[in-house]
């Protein structure tokens, strides 16, 4: 199968040329609880009119995810840009769309300096849903983006299908918590286990920690008291589209 592996200009990729489909983003805020402020915001893909993700990701196939995976890069970043971002951008990429690191990456760099938009504000965000034969590749990958400034994050943790094993091969930035970890924890000690023992782990190795998926003023108190410092989920915002949405100061007096 024949895949198209240069790297592509940010006007292609902006206008989304060659996929076949439109698409945007929606925005949503990751907080820092110890500060009261919102630290990032998350990139996630939405249909021209606000349609689900699902929406997007039923049109990928073969032939068509490394221009996806090139033009969200370029996408979010104009975007975020556009909407003046001045904390990080979270942008999630599939690493099996990632021929060689320091080729692909260079469409993001030129859409950074395009856009102005700040290399060391970008946070490459891998999901550990997707699952990756070669592990080599990958920490090809997370080794070639840390040398040129991006921080990287394994997105939905503890969901798909490597969880710890992941950790002896390299150490991202930053790791999140999926949801299912995440619900109801503060009534549940097998869980509260579970996590106690990743916090404890990410404190040895110098990994920043994200809650994801917080629905429950409790959820959050529990987490907190653990030594969890940063949130992302419903009960702060709802992903906002084309749009950054603002948390008001009340949200942080309720925890």
């Amino acid at each position: 199968m024949t895949h198209t592996k240069q790297p592509r200009s940010c006007g292609q990729c902006a206008n989304g040329e060659s996929l076949g489909f439109k698409f945007s983003f929606a925005f949503q805020p990751i907080v820092d609880l110890t500060q009261r402020r919102i630290v990032s915001y998350e990139a996630l893909v939405r249909g021209p009119e606000g349609e689900p993700a699902s929406w997007v990701l039923d049109q990928l196939n073969d032939s068509n995810r490394y221009r996806f995976d090139q033009t969200c890069r370029v996408k979010a970043v104009k975007l975020a840009s556009e909407l003046d971002l001045k904390v990080n951008l979270n942008i999630n990429f599939f690493p099996n769309a990632v021929y060689q690191p320091e080729v692909c990456i260079r469409t993001t760099l030129e859409a950074a300096k395009t856009y102005n938009f700040p290399t060391d504000q970008i946070v490459f965000e891998i999901t550990e849903g997707e699952k990756v034969e070669d592990h080599q590749h990958l920490i090809d990958i997370v080794n070639e983006y840390h040398r040129l400034g991006f921080s990287m994050a394994i997105d939905d943790f503890g969901a798909g299908y490597s969880g710890l094993n992941l950790l002896t091969e390299y150490q991202p930035d930053i790791i999140k918590l999926d949801r299912q970890i995440i619900s109801d924890i503060h009534q549940q000690p097998p869980k509260q286990a579970i996590v106690e023992g990743i916090v404890h782990t990410c404190g040895k190795l110098g990994i920043e920690l994200v809650a994801e998926g917080v629905e429950e003023v409790e959820e959050i108190r529990w987490l907190r008291d653990t030594g969890i410092r940063l949130f992302q989920g419903f009960w702060f915002a709802r992903p906002a589209f084309q749009e950054l949405v603002i948390i008001e100061p009340n949200k942080f007096d309720q925890i």
